[in-house]
């Protein structure tokens, strides 16, 4: 399939066909999982592109052109997890950098960043929403890396993408996006002016709750040989199986992105004329401080929503004990509908003090919106409520 052919398809399109095209071998409209760890050479160092599957892989080869498609980027890299992806980062920057980082980050971030990465590099940890703190800080140090997550996790706070990467530039500062939380549907940082754009594909890219996994697209051809020559040096690339269980997945993103939307915007205008509740953070509700920011950068809004329960953490695990098609577990992005307290959960490796200095408080809970019937779902936490 030509570059230009793929250009010209919708998204729809290309989550099916790039890197979905049959076999050509058999014919097999499904091509098949190269489930194998190495490749016979017909001479020494000659061979048909692939040597070992650490390095690469042909089912994972076609997850990468997918990937990179769908965020209209020229190169992509995928790893066993989200975490293993912003490790090849954190090697890929020169020990000693300062790293600009958001203040609300995912637990797991922040505790990579604080716990293994904190002897070689230096973190300052920033509202990057907002944008004069940021200039100044930008200024201030003379960062490697600004690291942006829009929306923020948990409090779903909007970074003006296109303002942060503009000033980075003038820094020289290169700039992460995890857009984890949007997925490529509804955002898509590198045309926003980012340089490396970040995902665990754990969540809606595969969206079905049964894999773990991270990638990393981007334009730089030698940023891209860096990391690659990271990964087949460390050792976390993606199993065939699990990159075909992707592929499997991410064929229905667009159909599911729209169907998580749907859901979490009646939810989210419910939950904030609900009596029991004290403040529904959602994006595209206009109530949101940054709306008109995510009107500007993103095609849609999402399906994760952050509330505020009235009462203490007593009555939020009352709550979170009750709802039954809310499954109460850590993740998001699946078809179903999950729910979690993330000062206890997700969020537990930041300090107390850490979580209620950004407005991270124990009464908060957080919601990934399914693709179920939304009636069902909202009757789900009636009951929940009436029990609080």
């Amino acid at each position: 399939m030509k570059k230009t052919d793929r250009d010209q398809m919708d998204f729809a399109t290309r989550v099916i066909h790039v890197g979905g095209e049959p076999d050509k071998e058999t014919g097999a409209i499904m091509p098949p999982i190269y489930q194998t760890s190495t490749y016979v050479q017909s001479s020494p160092g000659k061979h048909k592109g692939y040597e070992y599957t650490r390095s690469h892989n042909p089912t994972r080869t076609r997850l990468e052109e997918c990937i990179a498609s769908l965020e209209n980027a020229k190169h992509s890299l995928v790893t066993a997890s989200g975490l293993s992806a912003e490790m090849l980062i954190m090697h890929a920057i020169p020990a000693g950098s300062t790293v600009i980082c958001g203040d609300d980050v995912y637990g797991g971030t922040y505790r990579l960043f604080t716990t293994v990465f904190n002897s070689i590099h230096n973190f300052i940890f920033v509202n990057t929403t907002d944008i004069k703190l940021l200039e100044k800080t930008l200024k201030e140090h003379k960062a490697a890396l600004l690291w942006l997550e829009s929306p923020t996790n948990p409090l779903l706070k909007i970074t003006d993408i296109t303002k942060a990467c503009a000033i980075a530039k003038k820094t020289k500062t290169k700039v992460v996006v995890d857009n984890t939380f949007m997925s490529p549907y509804f955002q898509n940082p590198l045309d926003l002016g980012a340089d490396i754009v970040l995902h665990s594909m754990t969540k809606y890219i595969n969206g079905h709750s049964d894999v773990i996994g991270g990638a990393l697209m981007l334009n730089d051809a030698d940023m891209y040989k860096k990391l690659w020559v990271l990964q087949n040096s460390i050792g976390p690339s993606q199993s065939p199986f699990d990159s075909w269980l992707v592929l499997r997945g991410i064929k229905t993103l667009a159909i599911r992105m729209e169907a998580h939307q749907k859901n979490a915007m009646k939810i989210a205008a419910w939950l904030e004329k609900h009596p029991k509740v004290e403040r529904v953070v959602y994006p595209g509700l206009k109530s949101h401080p940054q709306h008109s920011i995510a009107k500007k950068q993103m095609k849609g809004f999402g399906g994760m929503i952050t509330f505020f329960l009235k009462g203490d953490i007593k009555k939020c695990n009352k709550f979170l004990s009750t709802v039954k098609l809310f499954s109460l577990a850590e993740s998001l992005g699946g078809v179903e509908s999950l729910i979690e307290h993330p000062a206890i959960m997700t969020h537990a490796s930041l300090p107390k003090k850490t979580r209620e200095a950004i407005g991270l408080t124990d009464n908060l809970i957080r919601l990934s919106v399914g693709i179920e019937n939304v009636e069902d779902l909202i009757n789900d936490l009636e009951v929940a409520f009436a029990k609080v």
